[in-house]
């Protein structure tokens, strides 16, 4: 990718010997993303321990401390912004509807996947890589017609809800490493809009139910997950279905409590349940997900890292579940703080008028 030296609303520039290091570390990242693809189909037991074992379970925390970090360097969005990084993209502007309309489908693709995680994907590294590959070229085509980031990162990204949902007290705003100038190419960006949530763009139907299943929808759709094995095999349809069963008794359920709550809680109140759900959903996956990778899971070999069982006490793993929990609430909840962007936005494109992301609050 051309080193195109950035420059910021805030009068600061991002150097050309900075956007080499991002260049740089990006392209790391994105090797490192290279190898795990490839061990998932040719080493799959090495593949599937690093990718669903170790980088998946990173993520959630990263986006809660800095999503910025992710947003520069993932390899997905590395790649799938290349044509627009090399001026192949026919840049178009894509709608407020039909991004709202493709934000809901990275929602639904989320419920759907993760299930898949149980029935299949847990366990076939072919499986996997096609998932990945399916994602990367979906992306890389939209690349090539729509601006920026709204062509995958902001859409339909399955992985955007989660973003959406825990980012919303991010530690720092990062320069923005791919954004050359700003092009509103997504309203309001969630890159550069502070203290970013789901809800803060309620413009269509589908942005509104699009909300309500991700911020309602995740931490049970998360507890009913945790409560599934992982199938050795799938020998029916019933087994197949079995698997979304709990997960969507999980979802409807904490987003009928949402729906209940949020009657009654207007403004800033608001946001504070906002926030409680999103420290519910992260809490929730680090209480069943870190003891699962260390051999105190509920279902034998699902989801293990290493087996520490026999050389930690059983109290050991409860306490950092009870740890993480707390620190979660804390920095979502109760942490007051100034309001951060996941990134810096840079300057706006000379034929575009500066729009204000937050009056689509």
């Amino acid at each position: 990718m051309p080193a195109v030296t950035q420059s910021y609303k805030s009068g600061n520039q991002l150097s050309a010997k900075s956007v080499l290091t991002w260049r740089i570390i990006q392209a790391s990242v994105w090797v490192v993303g290279l190898v795990i693809f490839l061990s998932l189909i040719f080493y799959p037991s090495l593949g599937l321990l690093l990718f669903w074992n170790i980088l998946i379970p990173v993520a959630p925390a990263l986006f809660v401390v800095a999503v910025g970090i992710w947003r520069n360097v993932c390899p997905l969005a590395t790649t799938n912004l290349l044509p627009r990084h090399f001026n192949l993209s026919k840049r178009k502007k894509m709608s407020i509807t039909l991004q709202s309309k493709l934000q809901l489908v990275a929602i639904l693709s989320l419920y759907f996947i993760v299930p898949l995680r149980h029935a299949i994907l847990n366990r076939n590294g072919l499986a996997t890589a096609s998932l990945l590959t399916i994602a990367g070229i979906t992306g890389f085509v939209m690349s090539f017609i729509f601006d920026w980031k709204s062509s995958w990162c902001s859409t339909l990204c399955p992985i955007h809800p989660v973003e959406k949902l825990y980012g919303g007290k991010t530690l720092v705003s990062m320069p923005n490493a791919h954004c050359e100038e700003c092009v509103n190419c997504s309203l309001p960006c969630p890159d550069s809009t502070p203290s970013f949530h789901p809800s803060m763009a309620q413009k269509t139907i589908y942005h509104k139910i699009g909300g309500i299943l991700t911020i309602g929808g995740l931490p049970g759709f998360i507890w009913g997950w945790f409560h599934v094995p992982d199938q050795l095999e799938i020998t029916n349809w019933y087994n197949f279905f079995a698997t979304y069963q709990l997960p969507l008794i999980g979802l409807v359920t904490s987003a009928a409590i949402y729906l209940f709550l949020q009657l009654f809680l207007k403004g800033k109140n608001e946001r504070t349940l906002i926030n409680i759900f999103a420290a519910s959903g992260v809490s929730c996956y680090y209480w069943y997900r870190l003891p699962a990778l260390f051999g105190f899971g509920s279902f034998a070999d699902d989801g293990l890292l290493i087996n520490l069982k026999n050389v930690l006490p059983s109290w050991s793993i409860i306490a950092i579940t009870i740890a993480t929990t707390l620190f979660f609430f804390w920095w979502i909840v109760l942490r007051k703080t100034k309001q951060k962007s996941w990134v810096v936005r840079p300057e706006y494109a000379a034929k575009h008028t500066s729009i204000d992301s937050q009056s689509f609050a």
